[in-house]
């Protein structure tokens, strides 16, 4: 157990509301196994009061946080600093505080990739992929697959001029076309035929009587399915894909690495990878020892 100190740094996670973060039981083991003088908290800030809890972290010396809903496209005009990936998907999931200035990062691009090469698996230059969802993740993603050089991304989501919004806000950042299709379209069903990945980035697949947005029946067994979902682990849609014999990636490896890559922004040490998967299935799926 961490002893706190005048010592111990500080570093955390911010968010309305906050409570149900499994982020400290990650973070703390690595810090824990790593024996640092330091600690991983989770602050409630409410929107009203972001302004001030940012100038209060940097009153504090805190090294650095986490943030999430409803936060990570509220706090940018706040940010002395935005990286360019941070700039590119339009919100921060990371801030770090260094010599009275906050700088601004998002690691889910780059959590979402590692958690494809922690499986082995590369994404294909000049590929396809299908993204299913609109919202913050599947910019995330869309952004990391654009830059990683794929011909095409096709997005589909229940609500269309969301997806046509993204289209057109990302469609410049590289030579990757991206496109749009109604999710009962027989374009739609066509691009999952001929997808190299297929990523779910919507909230659907956390209940067991969701109804799949996908025709099992379009999808082929060269197709990786990567579902960003992390609860449940086995979501119906990775059920499908499996009977379908596609390789198949589920959502808590972004969730780890995205947290890794923050842990290194703030303290400099690469933590244990594996030591924060286990302490975060540990956490969300209430595994014994």
């Amino acid at each position: 157990m961490t002893k706190i100190s005048g010592h111990t740094q500080i570093v955390g996670v911010i968010g309305d509301p906050v409570q149900h973060s499994r982020s400290p039981q990650m973070h703390n083991a690595a810090i824990l196994e790593r024996k640092l003088d330091c600690v991983y908290v989770p602050f409630h800030v409410r929107s009203g009061e972001l302004r001030e809890a940012i100038e209060g972290f940097k009153a504090l010396n805190v090294l650095g946080v986490n943030v999430t809903i409803p936060h990570k496209q509220a706090v940018m005009p706040i940010l002395d600093d935005v990286s360019h990936e941070a700039t590119l998907i339009g919100a921060a999931n990371t801030l770090i505080f260094c010599d009275g200035r906050v700088s601004g990062d998002n690691t889910d691009a780059q959590g979402f990739l590692r958690g494809m090469t922690e499986e082995g698996i590369d994404i294909p230059v000049g590929g396809s992929a299908v993204v299913l969802g609109a919202g913050g993740a599947a910019r995330a993603v869309v952004v990391a697959l654009a830059l990683s050089k794929l011909s095409l991304i096709t997005i589909a989501n229940r609500t269309r001029w969301k997806a046509t919004q993204l289209e057109r806000e990302l469609a410049s950042i590289s030579d990757t076309e991206i496109s749009v299709a109604d999710l009962s379209s027989s374009q739609f069903n066509l691009a999952i035929r001929s997808a190299d990945l297929l990523v779910n980035t919507t909230s659907v697949g956390m209940q067991a009587s969701d109804q799949l947005l996908i025709d099992p029946n379009s999808l082929n067994s060269k197709t990786i399915v990567y579902e960003i979902v992390y609860t449940p682990p086995e979501t119906p849609l990775l059920q499908v894909a499996r009977e379908k014999g596609c390789r198949t990636i589920g959502g808590i490896g972004m969730l780890v690495h995205q947290g890794a890559i923050a842990f290194e922004k703030w303290i400099g040490i690469v933590p244990n990878v594996q030591t924060m998967r286990i302490a975060l299935e540990q956490a969300l799926y209430q595994k014994k020892m």
